[in-house]
């Protein structure tokens, strides 16, 4: 389907350039306004995009990746059904035990924790579990929670980085290029665990020293019991057995010919299936009904509006023209180029959130593939871009979907998170994890 096919209908006989761009623009302003919800903005955008004329519906559907959209839900799923199980809360209060429950030996062990499921589930679903457990511990320890949800904060878009199914970037740059889960593993693993050490370091510096708790406090952590958190445990078990398969299944992917998100989605369906044998019709459909409520609905539909409201920008030559005049700034050297997009990525993203952000970049920068010498050439740009967003997005509240949720959960538990004091600790720690990127990009891909 050709270009003047797409947009040859906008009302008006408008420029296509113009209309797509002022209505990308006004979308992008609303969100970053926080006045609607961005599920809302993002649909009616995409809708403007079909209705001006600047995409037919076809182009539209063919505009959303679905393999993003599969891959989000199925692992929404998964975790929904695992956590009534009771196994994260039971991690919590067995990782703050195993540390005496000393305030720094929590904060670390419960960021190191947040890393390890941001990586293997995806970190919007690990702050949703973490956080309130991290409220909890700290009301009884009656320190203030704002150190521990920044870490938590950092550590999830650290995390998430290293692995395809870890922070939503990923998984639109795997999808969109065709990498599997151990290409990010064995690209970004290593410099995400370098910036966690040394992010962890410096919070020790600022908070970590300073946290103290009496020993009546501790006392009552010690006194939890961790077995009374499991509630279910033939549920665990089947979830475990699914959640090991998907992981298997996702490390040989590109083996097996399988997309991410059919394997997502046949992890969660596999796992409703053994959730709901044996039960009445009327039990399973409630059961069914309970697990989807538990997905993060506004989030996937964010990405549908999204994606079209991308392709409209797209379809009608603004990226295309954003991408020239980029390799004309860069004067269409690579390694200049590559580290460019590394630093504008971080900084962009940490003032807007890195999903649309992400969403723009996919086909701008495959616009670049015939000044590198064909898509190939493109790889260090990819990882640029992924570590960029995802570790950009630590910049400030509004970064990344992760951040936004903890901020959520910490503001109905009364303790409201400041934009500009979050800010004003993340921007500089967050540049840090940039100049490692940038050291670690040229070393290993320059």
């Amino acid at each position: 389907m050709n270009h003047t096919e797409l947009t040859s209908q906008v009302i008006f006989g408008w420029d296509p350039f113009w209309v797509s761009t002022i209505l990308f623009v006004a979308t992008y302003l609303v969100i970053i306004s926080e006045k609607v919800n961005r599920a809302i903005i993002a649909l009616l955008g995409a809708s403007l995009m079909i209705m001006l004329g600047i995409l037919t519906q076809e182009a539209a559907i063919n505009g959303v990746d679905f393999n993003t959209i599969g891959l989000l839900t199925g692992m929404m799923v998964i975790v929904a059904i695992t956590q009534r199980s009771g196994i994260f809360q039971y991690i919590a209060i067995w990782s703050a035990k195993k540390v005496k429950a000393s305030p720094w030996g929590i904060m670390l062990m419960l960021s190191m924790v947040t890393a390890l499921f941001s990586a293997l589930l995806d970190n919007v679903t690990t702050v949703l579990l973490i956080a309130p457990i991290t409220l909890l511990i700290t009301q009884e320890l009656q320190i203030p929670p704002f150190p521990f949800l920044f870490s938590e904060i950092f550590a999830s878009n650290i995390g998430g980085a290293s692995t395809l199914i870890g922070d939503p970037p990923n998984i639109m740059i795997g999808s969109a290029v065709g990498l599997g889960f151990n290409d990010f593993v064995y690209n970004l693993a290593p410099v995400t665990i370098i910036i966690m050490i040394i992010n962890l370091g410096l919070i020790y510096l600022i908070w970590g020293r300073k946290l103290v708790a009496s020993d009546d406090r501790r006392q009552q952590i010690m006194s939890f019991n961790e077995y009374h958190a499991l509630t279910d445990i033939p549920l665990l078990k089947r979830s475990l057995f699914v959640l090991f398969l998907v992981l298997i299944l996702f490390m040989n992917a590109h083996s097996l010919n399988l997309e991410p998100a059919t394997i997502a989605m046949g992890g969660a369906a596999l796992l409703m299936l053994l959730d709901n044998i044996g039960k009445s019709a009327e039990a399973q459909s409630l059961n069914v009904d309970k697990c989807f409520k538990e997905a993060e609905w506004i989030t996937i539909f964010f990405f549908v509006g999204l994606f079209i409201i991308v392709a409209g920008v797209e379809h009608s030559g603004v990226l295309n023209m954003l991408a020239e005049k980029m390799l004309n700034l860069t004067k269409g050297h690579f390694e200049t180029t590559t580290l460019a997009i590394l630093w504008m990525s971080a900084i962009v993203s940490a003032l807007v959130d890195n999903i649309p952000f992400v969403a723009t970049m996919i086909p701008m920068i495959k616009s670049m593939a015939p000044t590198f010498g064909g898509a190939e050439q493109l790889m260090p740009i990819w990882w640029s871009l992924a570590l960029g967003a995802c570790l950009g997005g630590n910049g400030s509240l509004i970064g990344a979907s992760a951040n936004l949720i903890v901020a959520g959960y910490a503001e109905r538990a009364g303790f409201p998170i400041a934009f500009l004091k979050f800010m004003a600790y993340a921007f500089p720690l967050m540049l840090v994890s940039i100049v490692i990127s940038h050291a670690y990009i040229v070393w290993r891909f320059l």
